[in-house]
């Protein structure tokens, strides 16, 4: 196997053993199949001007299939000889002629054995050049993550067909060996504005169906009832578990990034959703220990587990799965019954508590809008001196302490606006506040990151500046996985500049291509917390 997909890769190199998330061999081999299915049919696509309009349900199955081969949603291997089958039948489908067709769209597999063997020929390494390999790859982890935003926009309803008519474009794309350097970084910048699109999609999604999210005081205590924790990211996961728990004597509690979904009121309104249990993902394997409960997975992230008890509690649905974990699957209608893990929690004990106290936030673009009068006076009165953008990912590394100590040093004229589980680095400090505006405003998950541009062109256009970048705003970006990749570079194609991304940078981008960012957008890794503070201060 190679891979090198999240930060965490072995060396900052490649997993080619056994990746760092738990991911064995025969897996990556397999995602790296389903993902060169996914370019044969999106050459075919383009090739034979296939209309988007007239793919169907294959649009959702291409991206569906990014997205089970995200960073630890998926460890199944029966999963994905399942996908792959069904996409390959789906890809002749829709081939109207072998001619002038390449490998990708036409190869024929048999059986498991056959699939792993294939995917020796045609995984990451398959591309020679050093250059052409890492824009590919670059491109495709933002499709990933790109496709994560249309998959939750899609199961509220909203879509758009031109995000599915790049996406066929943008995988053809990466099977043409007639594209320079040059071409494929202007199609990277073209993946990040279609980041913008989907990411927009989502949150008009998210605001219609559960409201804009305001000002939350969550609990972070435990009750006496039986109880389940929802992880991942996908809320019509979480609320068609409320529905189905309403008078069942079980409470609900939130985990990692399903945190902000006590932001929108739509699902606030639930009584019986009680809280947040734990922190970021990478806790998990403690914390499940003593919530005692039964978890259920809507989305990454998965931290394969070593005790039998855990396993047995531990309960997939959509992206996500894992072997021995009980996978719940949606109805035509996107109804889901959770009717076992409700059952199975009225079995078992309480969760312990692990902490007590609140945190505070909902401080999306709508409501952060609402109070930028406020906001505006204290930056003229010079009460608040420079924002910084902390959003990003979490992770295992103890390089990572680096966002705590960061955001400790920070002046207390300073303000953190986030999203994403990197937020578990800082939320729970005594940070205090300037004027009664919190130190750290939470605007959500990594999926409500659109919320931080939107808010960066707001205060553009209310202090009448030129040029985003001259705002009183510094960028220190901590990234894990393919969702962060599509954040950044929808930043970049908002003309971001300057951005510092950590705790390394990508381990996909060759020396080459880093040195194009940093040229060209001025991205930068992060070095000791002094010297960032003192550059970004302008000290």
């Amino acid at each position: 196997m190679f891979c090198y997909q999240c930060q965490e890769t072995a060396r900052n190199t490649g997993c080619t053993v056994r990746g760092v998330c738990g991911k064995v061999e025969n897996v990556a081999a397999l995602q790296d199949l389903l993902i060169y299915t996914l370019k044969g049919i999106s050459e075919i696509v383009i090739k034979d001007h296939v209309a988007t309009e007239l793919c169907g349900s294959l649009n959702i199955d291409v991206i569906e299939s990014l997205f089970m081969t995200i960073t630890n949603a998926n460890f199944d291997e029966e999963a994905f000889e399942s996908q792959i089958k069904k996409m390959i039948v789906a890809r002749d489908g829709i081939r109207q002629s072998r001619d002038g067709l390449s490998d990708a769209a036409t190869f024929r597999v048999s059986s498991r054995e056959s699939m792993i063997e294939k995917a020796q020929s045609v995984g990451v390494l398959s591309t020679d050049n050093e250059d052409i390999r890492s824009l590919r790859q670059l491109i495709i982890y933002g499709l990933k993550g790109m496709a994560a935003y249309t998959e939750h926009a899609e199961r509220i309803g909203f879509r758009d067909s031109d995000i599915f008519s790049f996406v066929y474009e943008a995988l053809a794309a990466t099977l043409n060996d007639q594209l320079s350097v040059d071409d494929l970084v202007a199609l990277t910048i073209k993946t990040g504005e279609y980041g913008v699109n989907a990411m927009a999609l989502l949150d008009q999604a998210n605001t219609t169906r559960f409201g804009n999210p305001e000002i939350t005081t969550v609990n972070l205590g435990v009750r006496e009832n039986p109880a389940i924790l929802i992880s991942g990211h996908d809320l019509v996961d979480l609320e068609q578990l409320l529905e189905q728990t309403k008078d069942q004597g079980v409470d609900v509690y939130t985990h990692s990034e399903m945190l902000p979904a006590h932001y929108y009121p739509v699902l606030n309104k639930y009584e019986h959703l009680v809280g947040n249990y734990g922190n970021a993902w990478w806790k998990q394997l403690e914390e499940f220990e003593s919530f005692h409960g039964p978890i259920l997975f809507t989305t990454n992230c998965i931290v394969p587990p070593r005790n039998p008890e855990i396993q047995a509690r531990i309960f997939t649905t959509g992206a996500a799965g894992f072997p021995g974990c009980k996978h719940i699957l949606s109805d035509d209608k996107g109804l889901k019954d959770f009717s076992e893990i409700i059952e199975l929690a009225k079995t078992l004990a309480p969760p312990e508590q692990i902490e007590s106290g609140t945190i505070v936030g909902g401080f999306a673009h709508n409501q952060v809008i609402m109070l930028a009068d406020k906001i505006v006076e204290a930056v003229k009165s010079g009460a608040i001196k420079k924002f910084f953008v902390m959003g990003g990912c979490d992770g295992r590394m103890k390089s990572r302490e680096y966002y705590t100590n960061f955001a400790q040093a920070l002046p207390p004229d300073t303000v953190i606006l986030t999203a994403g589980c990197a937020k578990y680095r800082y939320n729970k400090l005594p940070l205090g506040d300037i004027g009664g505006i919190p130190r750290v405003l939470d605007a959500g998950q990594c999926n409500d990151s659109y919320s931080l541009a939107v808010i960066a062109l707001k205060l553009k256009e209310l202090f009448e500046f030129e040029d985003i970048n001259d705002l009183p705003i510094a960028f220190n970006i901590a990234w894990y996985e393919q969702k962060a990749i599509i954040v950044l570079l929808a930043l970049l194609s908002l003309g971001i500049k300057n951005i510092h991304l950590g705790p390394t940078l990508p381990a996909f981008l060759s020396p080459n291509v880093a040195t194009v960012l940093v040229e060209k957008f001025g991205i930068a890794p992060i070095g000791t917390v002094e010297d960032d503070v003192a550059l970004f201060m302008g000290q």
